[in-house]
């Protein structure tokens, strides 16, 4: 009876359906902070925008087999909704975390073909797809006592945002190769009267937006946890919907034992064929590069200031779809959210993420051309001050003669750089909607000479806070500092 019960868990509908959000625990319950994630009580952070963009896909996959353009307001059109994706499983195995027959599939979980090697997962935390090889930072496998949603975010995040990780273990098509990462970046709406983003609204607005933009869109293979997998066979992406949810490893849940436990194998290829595309995929929260038509790789960068400018405002990105603000949204304030888990050659350089909020009077603004020059100036006055700086503490280091400079000096001052950088990062883009709030050339210079004065302030606090630190003989100190 206890492998009975375990059998019957649905990884997406319960007694609290995931999809039924609003009407019935309402927006309060489902308020995002950068700080704790959705109000998921197992979701952990790096675990969110595959949640966000797993729930938005299903639920428009949902919506066009079931024939609605509107989300259900009740779990009972939801679970039919959900079912009329999987008509040739009346019993709904498809969205079980464990069934009785391994031949058939499971939730994120292709049927066995028979002929394996299997290795147990005993949690979820292992099961996903974070990189702690020397067990210290984050803790491995402790998630002992785990419940039934442990184990889904599990799924969800390594099925549809792993990459590769090492012989037999492939990653999903939705990335510029296996060391790449699958990026979250797009507008969402913020609650009102916070700086929080909402992410029922957040989720609706997305659902609503892709849903519309589908209309006549071809079709294709769209869950890919039901069609069988056998041997080394890759599926041809263009056979795949392009809202398809991947599953990208070989998983199986069971419960014989009593808890729910996971197993691996691995497989001959991956399971979609997507190299050429580059993570070019029409993945509707994905940055493409125009000159090489690939997706965006995070790698061990971070969201910085310039990057978001060059994603907005160079021209060389196309904007996701996501990511582009429609005529009704253009009267509310809204934030540009960006996500995503950056990795290398098999190690993981952490989830990078970036908030930036949007004033509803900017929000028609910041997508036009006017930003663009704005920005740039911004950048130009950034970077003067960084080179003071600079050139300031490498005198220091040098002992004060400028004609000894060399790169080991510059190097120095790079610590101080840093924190420069990591300040000013936190006033640039209120700078940037003052800029385009202004209606005069006067009053853009007012704001700038207002923003060079901080920076500068900051690069004082900053340079004397580091001059102790810089080796330099005593004899020669006073004439690098006062140089």
């Amino acid at each position: 009876m206890q492998s009975l019960r375990h059998a019957k868990v649905r990884a997406c509908w319960s007694s609290e359906t995931l999809f039924n959000m609003r009407k019935k625990l309402g927006p309060k319950s489902w308020e995002w902070h950068q700080t704790c994630g959705f109000r998921f009580p197992a979701l952990r952070l790096h675990q969110r925008p595959a949640w966000h963009m797993f729930l938005v896909q299903l639920g428009v996959l949902a919506l066009e087999a079931a024939g609605r353009d509107d989300p259900p307001e009740n779990e009972a059109s939801w679970r039919e909704a959900l079912s009329a994706l999987t008509p040739d499983f009346p019993n709904g195995e498809p969205w079980h975390l464990v069934v009785a027959e391994r031949t058939g599939p499971a939730f994120l979980q292709p049927p066995d073909p028979g002929g394996l090697k299997w290795t147990e997962v005993a949690t979820p935390d292992a099961l996903d797809m974070l990189i702690t090889a020397r067990n210290h930072d984050l803790k491995r496998e402790i998630a002992i006592n785990a419940a039934p949603q442990d184990w889904i975010f599990a799924l969800v995040s390594l099925q549809t945002m792993e990459g590769f990780g090492g012989a037999g273990n492939y990653g999903i098509a939705r990335m510029n190769g296996g060391s790449s990462s699958r990026v979250l970046m797009g507008l969402a709406p913020l609650a009102e009267k916070t700086a929080d983003v909402s992410a029922s609204e957040w989720w609706a607005r997305d659902l609503i937006a892709l849903r519309h933009s589908r209309r006549g869109a071809k079709g294709g293979h769209k869950l890919l946890w039901i069609l069988p997998w056998a041997g080394d066979v890759s599926l041809d992406l263009a056979s795949l919907d392009p809202l398809a949810l991947e599953v990208c490893r070989r998983i199986r849940m069971h419960s014989t034992a009593g808890p729910l436990r996971a197993e691996r194998s691995t497989s001959g290829a991956a399971r979609v064929a997507g190299k050429e595309a580059k993570g070019n995929t029409g993945d509707p929260w994905a940055p493409v590069q125009l000159k090489d038509s690939k997706s965006l790789t995070l790698g061990d960068c971070d969201w910085s200031y310039d990057l978001l400018v060059s994603l907005l405002y160079s021209g060389e990105w196309r904007l996701p779809l996501l990511a582009r603000a429609r005529p009704d949204e253009e009267a509310r304030p809204m934030a540009l959210a960006v996500e995503a888990f950056a990795r290398g050659n098999s190690k993981t350089d952490g989830f990078k993420s970036r908030i930036v909020p949007i004033p509803k009077a900017m929000v028609a603004e910041m997508f036009g051309t006017r930003p663009l020059s704005l920005a740039k100036d911004i950048l130009e006055d950034i970077k003067a001050i960084d080179q003071s700086l600079r050139n300031g503490l490498a005198t220091v280091a040098a002992g004060g003669d400028r004609a000894k400079l060399k790169e080991e000096h510059y190097v120095r001052s790079r610590p101080t750089r840093d924190a420069l950088r990591h300040r000013a990062e936190r006033i640039i883009f209120p700078e940037l909607w003052s800029r385009l709030g202004a209606t005069s050339a006067a009053e853009i210079a007012t704001f700038r000479r207002a923003f060079l004065d901080r920076l500068a302030a900051i690069a004082r606090a900053e340079s004397s806070a580091a001059l102790s630190g810089i080796p330099c003989a005593s004899l020669m100190r006073p004439r690098a500092e006062l140089r």
